[in-house]
């Protein structure tokens, strides 16, 4: 990051993380409460891949909507109340298989459980900072 809010993640496929205009960014990409959000049913659909290859599920495919609560007011510094992360995040799983309920059930139970992003949700992972 240099003057702007526009960030370069350099990674296997390098992308820009940027602020709406709105926002004093200049637009060039999501927001890092996008990125954070969209990763959940991303991890979702991939370990639900895994395990359905795994299991050989006939898997059609793997519907996610995602939303969450976050306390804006606190995030940018207006009251010291509360908390900067997203208070509750709902997540509707469509899974498209020829499975009863329970069966789907028992699987998205089993894609929470192996997902790496639902996990660092879940569970306190430990994050040490440093200076260089």
């Amino acid at each position: 990051m240099g003057n702007s809010f526009k960030t370069e993640v350099n990674c296997s496929h390098p992308f820009i993380i940027d602020q709406p205009e709105a926002m004093g960014g200049e637009g060039l990409g999501p927001n890092p409460m996008e990125i954070f959000l969209s990763s959940l049913p991303a991890c979702i659909c991939a370990i639900g891949r895994i395990i359905a290859n795994q299991k050989r599920i006939k898997l059609n495919g793997i519907k996610v909507d995602l939303e969450g609560d976050i306390d804006k007011d606190f995030l940018l510094g207006k009251t010291q109340e509360g908390r900067a992360g997203f208070t509750e995040i709902r997540v509707n799983v469509d899974i498209d298989a020829d499975m009863s309920k329970a069966e789907k059930e028992d699987y998205l139970k089993e894609i929470t459980r192996r997902c790496p992003i639902a996990d660092n949700i879940t569970f306190t992972s430990t994050i040490k900072e440093t200076i260089k």
